[in-house]
């Protein structure tokens, strides 16, 4: 990684209450000698006037690393944006799980100054480029870091969906929906959808009906290479979600395509990082019932 000497600090979105540690941080920083830039929308919430205002784009250009303060879906939001500049991200968690924002706000400048010393460890990510066609028009093209999903609307009916890997023919499937998640997503939706946790490392897609009308309808794994094509043949109302960021209303003879993006994501974590260690923590699996 090249030597870092800009450093974004980015807060959780409408969220008064991190602007004093932010701030603290700030401080912390400027006192190592690393310049720090915050983007708009964390200055007007944290009341920051003082120091460099640029937004996210200019961030990506200009900063080399970003650090977020907030939790996953920040996170989420955060990653998508700076995916093409290739800017490192590290994580300070004040949400719920932080599966993605793993150092602790309590110890922050402790840990990111030690991991400002190099000791750290680099993760790589990927992201999912999809798309929606209809007919021969692409009606939408987005990223999405967790997950891509099609599901019933309001009226409540099955939907009923072909789905295809590299052309090739897989299922026909009628359930709630159908959730295509990257390994990063794979504790996220398609976990409550009884999905499997795929550790971050491997190169896979997860394919994971949502309340399958055909009990044999079972959650696959395929290549990260690969291209995951679903029709949906029958929906009264369906659409298709990204990463619960974007939306998108289907009509029937609309085609989803989801691959594998050309950028990753790089993660930074404490030296001490162990994602079993975080699964155990997050998921409380270690545990006594009755205690």
């Amino acid at each position: 990684m090249k030597t870092i000497r800009t450093v974004a600090l980015i807060g959780k979105y409408k969220s008064p209450e991190i602007a004093k540690p932010l701030l603290e941080l700030a401080a912390f920083l400027e006192q190592r000698g690393f310049s720090v830039v915050i983007d708009p929308l964390t200055a007007v919430h944290v009341g920051d006037l003082r120091r460099l205002v640029l937004p996210l784009e200019g961030i990506g250009r200009q900063a080399d690393l970003a650090i977020v303060i907030g939790g996953d879906g920040t996170m989420l939001n955060i990653a998508r944006t700076l995916a093409p500049y290739d800017v490192p991200l590290v994580g300070v968690n004040v949400g719920r799980l932080g599966f993605l924002t793993d150092v602790s706000i309590d110890t922050m400048c402790e840990t990111i100054g030690a991991m400002l010393s190099g000791e750290y460890v680099t993760e790589t990510r990927m992201l999912l480029d999809s798309e929606v066609r209809r007919e021969h028009l692409r009606v939408m093209d987005v990223l999405a870091f967790n997950d891509v999903s099609v599901n019933k609307g309001t009226e409540g009916s099955l939907i009923e969906l072909e789905v295809r890997v590299d052309g090739q023919f897989v299922y026909d499937l009628r359930a709630d929906g159908l959730i295509v998640a990257s390994p990063t997503g794979s504790t996220a939706y398609a976990l409550s959808a009884g999905g499997p946790i795929v550790h971050p490392s491997l190169s896979v897609l997860s394919l994971v009906p949502v309340c399958p009308h055909t009990l044999s309808n079972r959650p696959i794994l395929v290549s990260a290479d690969c291209t995951i094509e679903i029709l949906v043949r029958s929906a009264a109302d369906a659409r298709a979600h990204f990463d619960s960021h974007s939306h998108c209303e289907l009509k029937e003879g609309d085609r989803i395509l989801v691959r594998r993006c050309k950028h990753q994501i790089r993660l930074l974590h404490p030296s001490s990082h162990d994602y079993y260690h975080m699964l155990r923590e997050k998921l409380h699996w270690s545990e006594t019932p009755g205690r």
